[in-house]
């Protein structure tokens, strides 16, 4: 065989392999957002800034974010998955690697929803996420190389003055393959878009009214979990340029990296003898619990709760007071249970009550779908009469912590906290139960914890949001001082949006005023 019948059939051969490695046909398939439970959300900006051309120093922003699913709102979409989330921002302007200043912000909410094809759309909108429905998916089947064009929205605030502009952009998306990241299934999809904004159709006239003219480029690789739609792994390449209507231009060049994270998994009946202990509830009542999750009852009907009571004989009902029924006040209204929307009742209040028949042991009872129709929880002979007596007599102790599975997590719900008036300082008599609470956090030390303040509603929103901020804050420093970790909590305040009883009485402020802890996963 010579040299030229040599290099032929080595050309035949090569040609022979690379056809068997293309396939017969391509296979299609559905993009699409399936959502997931709770996640934390970081986005990393590292820029490089200039003004008027001249380089000024690196810009670096981390904005890090827990964000948790609730419950679909009554006429809201099945198919939708809706969340609640806590946004925190640390940012900072380097010079010769020295910090020139950086500052971490309090918690800022959003609410928001997701549909299958990825389009975000926001309920609450305090300017995060930065990136809105990115990525977006095509509705059709698609295979490797297909390419197709979504609209997406992002927020900026280029000067960090705390005005946020959206910008809207249309982003072409490129379906390249599929691969494994940290043994997930992904596909890999490239994107890009140009940033133009100025032009009538584009202008955000609630954004910054100095923001003349933005222009620029957008790159970036992403990985998106097949599992959940997540996008798990974003790197945008930037290089964009914004203009004011005083002249001044300031250009940023470099990356924005984006990850979702889930949290850890954790066995949640590890904790049930602590949270026997805590909320003096038998292990049948507790396992009850972890089988009913609540969803919030600002979002949909409020769903059952384990209370924790005073000792027998206290007199005391779960506010604190002397009515027989929470958010009354007297036993003849205990008919009525008053929630966040001012309705009644409408399933699954439990209310954690002494058994006439034994002093050992507490016993739950159910109020069920009327609150004239009481049932025993635990198996018991206690006739509904028997129960209902002895609630309206006013033996119900006072509420000390509530324990409920929700859809972010284990909370633990401490009413009647003991602050000096109008103030964050806490008095004495909290020591026991900061230190169980603080003990069975430390059994879960890799998991978040979410510290949310509520205060009545009295007229005064701005002093209300401040004051549940500060509360909470109060808690996680009582918290951290007996163990827990303090990189691990979240701290929020809602003021008195969130009530969870009729603030026109003195016995439902009581109990508006609280603060939650949240076991977030």
């Amino acid at each position: 065989m010579n040299r030229v019948q040599k290099i032929f059939l080595i050309l035949l051969s090569t040609i022979i392999l690379a056809l068997v490695a293309i396939p017969l046909y391509a296979e299609e398939t559905l993009l699409q957002y399936n959502g997931s439970g709770s996640y934390i959300y970081i986005e990393r900006t590292d820029l490089r800034r200039y003004d008027n051309g001249k380089y000024t120093g690196l810009v670096s922003r981390e904005i890090r974010s827990f964000i948790s699913p609730m419950g679909v709102p009554k006429g809201g979409n099945p198919r939708d998955s809706y969340y609640d989330g806590n946004f925190y921002v640390a940012e900072g302007t380097m010079r010769a690697r020295a910090s020139v200043g950086e500052e971490i912000n309090n918690s800022i909410p959003s609410t928001f929803k997701i549909t299958p094809d990825g389009q975000l759309i926001m309920i609450k909108d305090n300017g995060y996420p930065t990136f809105r429905s990115f990525p977006a998916f095509t509705r059709k089947a698609i295979k490797y190389g297909d390419r197709w064009q979504a609209k997406a929205e992002r927020v900026v605030d280029p000067l960090n003055k705390g005005v946020k502009t959206k910008m809207p952009i249309y982003v072409e998306y490129t379906y390249l393959r599929d691969d494994i990241f940290h043994d997930e299934e992904v596909y890999v999809i490239g994107a890009q878009w140009a940033t133009r904004y100025g032009l009538a159709a584009t202008l955000d006239f609630g954004g910054d009214r100095d923001l003349k003219f933005a222009q620029g480029s957008h790159k970036a690789n992403i990985l998106v979990s097949k599992r959940t739609g997540n996008a798990l792994v974003v790197r945008d390449t930037v290089d964009e340029e914004f203009q004011y209507t005083d002249g001044n231009r300031v250009a940023f060049k470099g990356t924005i990296s984006m990850f979702t994270e889930y949290p850890p998994a954790y066995n949640k009946e590890k904790l049930f003898p602590a949270l026997q202990r805590i909320a003096s509830v038998s292990r049948e009542e507790l396992e009850e619990i972890m089988d009913n999750p609540v969803t919030d009852s600002n979002w949909m009907d409020a769903g059952k709760v384990a209370a924790i009571n005073e000792p027998a004989g206290s007199g005391k009902n779960l506010n604190g007071d002397s009515s027989a029924i929470a958010g009354t006040d007297s036993a003849k209204d205990s008919g009525k249970y008053p929630l966040s929307n001012g309705t009644n009742s409408h399933e699954g209040l439990k209310i954690a009550s002494t058994d006439s028949r034994k002093n050992t042991k507490d016993s739950a009872f159910e109020w069920g779908q009327n609150s004239d129709k009481i049932s025993s929880v635990p198996k018991t002979k206690v006739s509904k009469e028997v129960i209902k007596s002895t609630v309206d007599a006013g033996t119900v102790g006072e509420s000390k912590v509530t324990v409920e599975n929700t859809a972010q997590g284990i909370r633990l719900t401490m009413q009647n906290l003991k602050f000096k008036a109008d103030s964050a300082e806490l008095l004495s008599g909290e020591d026991g139960r900061l230190n169980d609470i603080a003990e069975l956090l430390k059994m879960v030390p890799e998991q978040m914890i979410l510290i949310e303040g509520h205060t009545a509603s009295v007229g005064n929103p701005k002093g209300e949001m401040q004051l549940s901020i500060e509360r909470a804050d109060s808690i996680k420093k009582a918290l951290v001082k007996r163990g827990v970790g303090a990189d691990k909590i979240i701290c929020k305040g809602s003021g008195g949006t969130k009530p969870v009883a009729d603030n026109s009485t003195p016995s439902g402020k009581a109990k508006n005023r609280r603060v939650e802890i949240t076991i977030l996963d």
